[in-house]
């Protein structure tokens, strides 16, 4: 594997001398039996079935189209067991606080008395929703689901970049990923005690039905519709829950309760796991323009008769302001060390932070509060001086909607760049999944996004990114693992390609049913939604589970040229 991993950023697989990293030994040993001619096939093997499954995302306002089919990259980024653990517990601590003083402030807001946090900050944030002051979830639980994301430092150190408390998203990709990676390499699994990630959508539902204001409450998905983003994370996860699916038309308030439509009749909502922000949800409360969300909803969640999660105002603690204090926090309400820290901030409300951000503009990144997907900043080594001087203007003329923080070299990890069939390093970073609840359940690894434009450090699908799999391992490497499930464990099968993968026609069928099925949609509940049928149509049209794994096989063993879609 010829590969540089230099020395100005921390490399996730080498060291500075060259040296392979023990827990990433079972990698680069499959690497080099496979060779990167066949490597550099299975993954047009990868890109033509994440085309035919619409495994995609929109960028809006882009005058190439809005829809793409999201980019992979095959070499998997791994973390040991011991590096996991410390990452785990440190997210453990971070969402009981965030949760914790969602609960203060929307009550007595002691931390603000306190002093711990400037109430201005709090008070003056867009997210933060006066109309559900006094109203406790069921459970006290305000953050169902945190993807929380982390970078790597030049020491190797993880650090917390910000937290995404409101509806976040990328879990899809993150299962999709896991699906593509058994069926296109199964042998670079062999022996490595990789700790599944399948789990989740069990778990998550799990995690929504613990919420339900009635035992064995109806939970539905509410999404803003099919030209939204993340339109095809919301019909993949209500399909692998298997819930409903739907749009605020779908929905009404009668008598203090919210039904959905149905061929059946109407039918009771208990749960809606929303995908839509706290301004669309109820035209009543909020947006009077809103076509997307429920007329009455809000006053049904007030009197506890149904459930929301994310609970509605939780934007206010990942306002990328508020994120600063997240430390003081944990302190404030756990009485702990926090285990992973923020990076440095600088907030513009604060005066002296304000003259700080100016002057030394052209070696900050500044970020908008209130953007998301990299949408909103200026990274100041890479700008222009027209650039920076116009963006700051912005900053001068409201300042508490911004924040700069140093230029932190993201680590690198080895990509296979397409145009050229070489492993380069590209920067990367890591959204884990956090489940919370009565327990705390994190998925192992997350979703690990990557620069795929050189020398970029914005990771970001929107700007350019892509992603990989995360393998969290139940060992610190090298070695096997022990106690692994057959189809992630065992020697070879007869007829072989290097890599210890079936070759085309040759011991595929017994791997094949040992993935067959696991991102199988769970029974459909019944009384589906008018118009519902159809949108998942459209995705299960585009590629549903069975079909895709079809379409693998057909590529794998029909000997269709590399990168041709059939």
């Amino acid at each position: 594997m010829k590969y540089d991993p230099g020395s100005r950023f921390f490399d996730e697989m080498f060291t500075a001398d060259g040296q392979v990293r023990p827990h990433y030994e079972g990698v680069r040993a499959y690497l080099e039996r496979l060779g990167v001619p066949e490597f550099e096939r299975r993954r047009h093997l990868l890109d033509a079935a994440f085309r035919n499954q619409g495994i995609t995302f929109t960028v809006y306002g882009d005058a190439q189209g809005t829809e793409r089919t999201f980019p992979f990259d095959p070499v998997p980024r791994v973390i040991p067991a011991s590096e996991w653990a410390h990452v785990e517990a440190g997210l453990t601590q971070r969402v009981r606080a965030l949760n914790a003083f969602l609960a203060d402030i929307y009550s007595g807001a002691q931390i603000l008395a306190d002093g711990v946090i400037p109430a201005e900050l709090v008070f003056t944030s867009s997210h933060f929703r006066r109309e559900v002051h006094g109203v406790t979830p069921p459970g006290g639980v305000f953050i169902h689901v945190v993807g929380t994301d982390l970078i790597r430092d030049e020491r190797g150190e993880y650090l917390v970049l910000e937290d995404n408390l409101r509806s976040p998203s990328g879990v899809s990709y993150l299962l999709a990923n896991r699906q593509a990676m058994t069926r296109i390499y199964p042998g670079l699994f062999e022996g490595q005690g990789v700790r599944p990630v399948q789990h989740y959508a069990t778990a998550l539902l799990a995690n929504l039905q613990a919420v339900s204001p009635k035992p064995g409450g109806t939970v539905v998905v509410l999404t803003p519709g099919m030209y939204n983003s993340a339109y095809f994370e919301h019909a993949y996860l209500a399909q692998q829950m298997g819930v409903e699916l739907v749009e605020g038309r779908d929905l009404f308030v009668d008598a203090g309760r919210v039904w959905m439509r149905t061929t059946g009749g109407r039918r009771q909502v208990d749960v809606i796991y929303r995908r839509i922000d706290d301004d669309f949800l109820d035209p009543l409360a909020f947006r009077r323009d809103s076509s997307l969300g429920v007329a009455g909803l809000m006053e049904v969640y007030r009197q506890g008769r149904v459930a929301i999660a994310n609970a509605v105002g939780t934007g206010v603690a990942d306002d990328k302001a508020v994120y600063a204090y997240v430390p003081d926090m944990i302190r404030y309400y756990l009485n702990e060390t926090p285990l992973l820290n923020n990076v440095p901030t600088y907030l513009g409300w604060n005066a002296d932070h304000l003259e700080h951000m100016l002057t030394n503009a052209p070696q900050l990144v500044f970020k908008s509060v209130g953007e998301a997907g990299g949408y909103g900043m200026l990274i100041g080594p890479a700008a222009t001086r027209e650039e920076t001087a116009a963006y700051l203007e912005r900053v001068r003329a409201n300042p508490r909607e911004f924040i700069a923080q140093p230029v932190v070299g993201l680590s690198r990890h080895p990509t296979l760049y397409p145009d050229n069939g070489a492993f380069e390093g590209a920067h990367i970073d890591l959204r884990p999944y956090v489940l919370f609840g009565r327990d705390v359940t994190i998925v192992p690894g997350g979703l690990t996004r990557v620069a795929l434009t050189r020398g970029s450090l914005v990771v970001n699908s929107s700007q350019g990114g892509g992603s990989k799999d995360t393998w969290v391992l139940d060992h610190d490497g090298p070695g096997q693992a022990q106690g692994m499930t057959q189809h992630l464990h065992g020697d070879p099968a007869p007829g072989a390609a290097p890599g210890g993968d079936p070759l085309p026609g040759q011991g595929s069928t017994q791997r094949q049913n040992q993935f067959q099925g696991q991102f199988q949609s769970q029974s459909q509940g019944q009384g589906q939604t008018q118009g519902q049928s159809q949108r998942q149509g459209q995705v299960q049209a585009q590629g549903g589970a069975h079909s895709y794994q079809q379409q693998l096989e057909k590529t794998e063993l029909g000997a269709a040229p590399a990168g041709e879609e059939n």
